[in-house]
């Protein structure tokens, strides 16, 4: 048996890659744990002799809170939405053997081509004639609209691995469509909605455009857009204006360690064929 030979640029390439990595992400974690003094005395890599957390306390005291219940709130919505318009338009396109069906996967198709920032302006006007402007329902409803083209098309692709023997035993003994989709297509196709789910809520989390354009009073402000605002209040107090970057990285972290594997699984699929 031949002994495989180490890889030893490849493992020198990898671990160089590792700490450009990791030592932005340790930079940011220690000075978060600095006091402003601090910051500019001591050298910036070396770990903080009297390591504080009146950073993050004083982030909390400045409506943080509210800021991350706003972003709940507009990724929550979002990801609920997208969700059951991308099962059920995945679900027909898949199922129908119309013509229609196949224009409507290609309408799918062609809205993945079209970048959001060329809508800006049709979708502002669309906003304030439908007076929403500056409420947390005028972002949802542009992000469920630009989320939903690539659901679909991850949706779809894994909808077409389910045999077609499963359904016509299940209209055999009588279930309609809503059964099939709840039944049988909602199960099977989990790691799908998982990724979409996923996928789409750390969009949403660290969207700033919409935001920006489309509310105005602190009340409805999400974290990407007090992050913003935290620049301008602590803007010498960088340790603060980390710790405020911490806290607000958190639940996207923690969402992608939960799903991280059907994340994958189903962007591979979505695009693998």
């Amino acid at each position: 048996m031949a002994r495989t030979r180490p890889n030893v640029p490849g493992s020198v390439a990898g671990f160089v890659w590792l700490v450009i990595v990791l030592v932005p992400v340790y930079y940011v974690v220690v000075t978060s744990l600095r006091n402003q003094r601090g910051f500019f005395d001591a050298n910036p890599l070396s770990f903080p002799a009297n390591p504080t957390l009146d950073n993050y306390a004083l982030v909390l005291r400045n409506d943080f809170l509210r800021y991350f219940l706003n972003s709940a709130v507009v990724t929550l919505g979002t990801v609920a939405i997208t969700v059951a318009v991308s099962l059920m338009a995945a679900y027909y396109v898949v199922r129908s053997r119309t013509r229609f069906s196949g224009l409507t996967y290609k309408a799918f198709l062609l809205g993945l081509a079209i970048p959001l920032q060329a809508t800006i302006i049709p979708v502002y006007w669309l906003i304030t004639r439908a007076h929403l402007y500056d409420t947390l329902l005028a972002v949802i409803l542009p992000s469920v609209a630009f989320a939903i083209p690539l659901s679909v098309v991850i949706l779809a692709n894994f909808l077409r691995d389910v045999p077609n023997e499963l359904f016509e035993s299940m209209r055999v003994d009588g279930a309609g469509h809503w059964r099939m989709l709840v039944s049988l297509v909602l199960p099977l196709v989990r790691p799908a909605v998982v990724t979409v789910a996923v996928y789409d809520g750390l969009n949403v989390w660290n969207g700033f455009l919409f935001p920006l354009i489309l509310t105005q009073s602190s009340d409805q402000r999400v974290l990407p857009m007090a992050l913003w605002a935290f620049q301008g209040q602590f803007r010498v107090n960088i340790p603060a204006v980390l710790a405020a970057v911490i806290l607000s990285t958190l639940p996207v972290l923690a969402l992608y360690i939960l799903g991280r594997r059907q994340l994958v699984t189903g962007l591979t699929a979505g695009f693998g064929k």
